[in-house]
Order: C-alpha cells, then structure tokens, then sequence
C-alpha cells in the first residue's frame, strides 16, 4: 500500500468512526434524498428540504387553505389565525436558534427589507437622541446586500458610512469596533458569521464596545441561525435580521426573521408602514398608529404559505436541539480542515477560514486560482459546494443533513480533480 493509498484509507475510516459516533446521524435520513448528488456542501447557501415538507404543504392547502379560506385568517384553528403567524413562527425561531425570549421575533419580509427596516429604525432612533449621531460603522467585506442597504440609509438620511477593513481571512474585532465607533455613531451593523471566511464574531464584545460609544447594534445571522448557538438576549443585542433558507431549510426565497430588543419597542420606528403593523388594522383608520410590541416591524401580508416548509425545519432543530448542531459543525468543520491539509494543501489550496473552531462558523473557505472552473467540474460529478470571488470554495456542511462520508466522498472528488490537472 502506497503512503497516498493508506492516506485515503485512513479518511474513509475516519469518516465512518465519526459518522457512527455522530448522535445526530438518525436526522439524516429525515431530510428528501437527491439521487445523483455525491456530496451536498453547501448547506450554508440553501438547506435540503425536509422530507415531510410537500405532505405538510399538501396537508395545509387542502385542510387550513381549503376548508377555512378567508376565516384561516383570524379564527382559531390547529394552526392558529395566520394574522398571528409572524410573532408565532418568530417565537419559534427564537426559542430553537437565537437566545431570545418570546415577544422580540417576528417573521415577515426578506433579509434585505427587514435590514433596511431595523437599520432606517435605529439610525433615525440614534439621530433623535443626539443630532450629532450620523456615522454607521460597517465592514467593508460583508455581504453586498448589507453594504448597499447602509449606503443608501447614509445617503436618503444625509450620514456616512464608516467602514473597517480586514483581510479576507480575518473579520471584524471588538478591538476595532471600539476603535471606530464614537460620539458621532449611530449604529453598528455587522454579520455574525462572515459569508466569505466564516468569521464568527465575539457578538457579545462586539455589542459591548458599540454601546460604551452610545451606538445600536445589528447583527445579520444569516450564516449564524442554525448553524451556532446565540443569546441575543444575554449579549444585549439590540437588532438582528437573518434569512431562513440556509441552515433552517425553510427553502429558496423564505421569509427572513427579524428580532428587536423588548426595551426598544417604543423607541425604534420602522420606516415601512403597512396596514399589518398598525393597531387595529381591520379598523381601516386614517393616520398610523403602530401596533404595540415587536408587530410594528411587519408591514404587509404574512408569509403564511412560505413559513410551512420552516415549521417542519424547526421541530428537527427543536428535536435536535442547537448545542448539539453547533458541536456537530465544529466536528464537521474540523473534518473538512483535516482532509484539506492532508489531500489538497499539496495542490495550493490555502484555508481562508479561521482555524479556531471558537472563531469560526458553520462554513470552510478555500481559495486557488482557477476555482471557477474547478467548481463547474464538481457539479458535473455530483459535488456541490458554492463560489465566491476571488477564486474561493466555500464548504458548507449542514449538521442536521450531512454526513462526515459525505464530507469525505466530495474532498475525494476535488482532490481526484487536482491530481488529474496537475499530471
């Protein structure tokens, strides 16, 4: 046996141990199959759908759609009145994913609209307090969406953005933060775990420095719900936003969540008034009178059909539960590292994701030139991880759906591929 075969006999071996001892591993099988795919990594872009998910859609349309129509919306049901669906399933997502007590969660609008609600809120919120209150501190490597949205609030509301640089492989620190914010600070948006590195930021040191400077914080999680534990609540976080559609498999296109401090439900003002988020909105009243509590921050119709394939994601986060989702990510993660060095490090590879599991999320980078096309070939061959310029690989296993031989099975592949362009 050559060194290069035993090397390859060890990780499969190694990926069986650690697939039999994986107390998750049942959940697995919980979740659709996809025949033809080798190995899905990329869980941390759109999560497997969970296989009661088209039964309950099913159940749904005929029974609560089609038997209650228009009285779904406000009489008592098995699943309750859909008008209460947004502070019911954001209960919901808070009480398995975000650290949050109930009452401060609601889902409604996309990631992007729910940024620029909480984000226009507390600027204008801080900008009330004190005029001089007109900087938001951003990184200059978060997600675009993230980036445009402040810009445009700096420019409708005559502010500035205030960006830290870091390096690709690196994220935002308490440190900087401290730093950069001041007097001057309204808010300070940052994302959990950075959708490029995987950066998993000290939130609760992060939040600590923005408020010694007298500034909001809010935390975009959309790599972070359902992939780390969070304490919103203990850490004091002010606003947060995530998507729903990466680690909690509510699907392509579901609602995002958003969550606002108990303590800021009469200070902050969304910009976006609908008739959902007024008091009484069946009164049809003239004038806007905000609903009371965390419903100010829905605008228009709940996202009622969309929040059943959710429902269904959360009863396996519940049964699962978040501590050991995040210890089987780090497992996972730590996996991906080792066969990284081991098999592609030879080739160039180089791991632009924090090798301190304490600071790194639920994803792996890798970057090489040629990764592009490198990533077509993978999807060719059943593998399928995400890219993201400039030349990187992003390596997303999911806890609840995915296997450490699976893991092993798509290295495997990227590596056969590495050694067959090089000879």
């Amino acid at each position: 046996m050559t060194a290069e075969t035993d090397t390859h006999f060890w990780a499969a071996e190694r990926a069986a141990a650690l697939d039999a001892a994986d107390p998750l591993a049942p959940l697995r099988d919980r979740f659709l199959p996809a025949p033809g795919v080798v190995a899905y990594l990329d869980g941390n872009s759109l999560g497997r759908p969970v296989a009661t998910t088209a039964a309950r859609l099913e159940e749904f349309v005929r029974d609560s759609w089609g038997q209650r129509l228009i009285r779904g919306w406000t009489e008592p049901g098995p699943d309750g009145p859909w008008m209460n669906w947004p502070e019911r399933v954001g209960d919901r997502i808070a009480a398995a994913a975000l650290g949050a007590a109930p009452g401060q969660t609601v889902l409604a609008d996309s990631t992007t609209v729910l940024l620029y609600k909480l984000a226009r809120a507390a600027f204008d919120a801080a900008a009330t307090a004190g005029s001089a209150r007109r900087v938001i501190i951003a990184h200059a490597d978060d997600f675009p969406t993230d980036r445009y949205v402040i810009e445009g609030i700096a420019a409708e509301r005559g502010g500035e953005v205030r960006w830290i640089e870091t390096g690709l492989a690196d994220g935002v620190t308490p440190a900087q933060v401290a730093d950069a914010a001041g007097p001057d600070t309204a808010l300070v948006l940052l994302s959990h775990v950075a959708y490029r590195s995987g950066w998993l930021a000290d939130a609760p040191a992060v939040t600590a420095a923005a408020h010694d400077a007298g500034a909001f914080v809010l935390l975009d999680l959309c790599h972070s719900a359902g992939s780390v534990e969070l304490a919103l609540d203990d850490w004091d976080v002010d606003l947060a936003v995530g998507c729903t559609y990466k680690f909690l498999n509510g699907g392509p296109g579901s609602p995002a969540f958003g969550y606002v401090r108990r303590g800021l439900h009469d200070v902050m003002r969304q910009p976006i008034q609908g008739w959902m988020g007024r008091l009484d909105p069946f009164t049809m009243g003239p004038g806007y009178i905000p609903a009371p509590g965390i419903r100010q921050v829905v605008s228009g119709t709940p996202p009622v059909l969309a929040a059943v394939p959710l429902l269904a994601a959360l009863d396996l986060l519940d049964e699962a539960g978040i501590s050991a989702v995040r210890a089987k990510s780090v497992a996972l993660t730590e996996f991906v590292l080792e066969l990284v060095d081991a098999w592609l490090a030879p080739h160039d590879v180089e791991v632009i994701s924090p090798r301190d599991a304490s600071r790194r999320g639920g994803h792996v980078t890798i970057r090489r030139a040629g990764f592009r096309q490198v990533v077509d070939a993978l999807w060719d061959r059943g593998v399928l991880p995400d890219y993201r310029e400039p030349d990187a690989i992003r390596i997303g296993p999911a806890p609840l759906s995915t296997s450490f031989t699976e893991v092993h099975d798509g290295l495997a592949v990227l590596r056969d591929l590495l050694d067959t362009s090089r000879s």
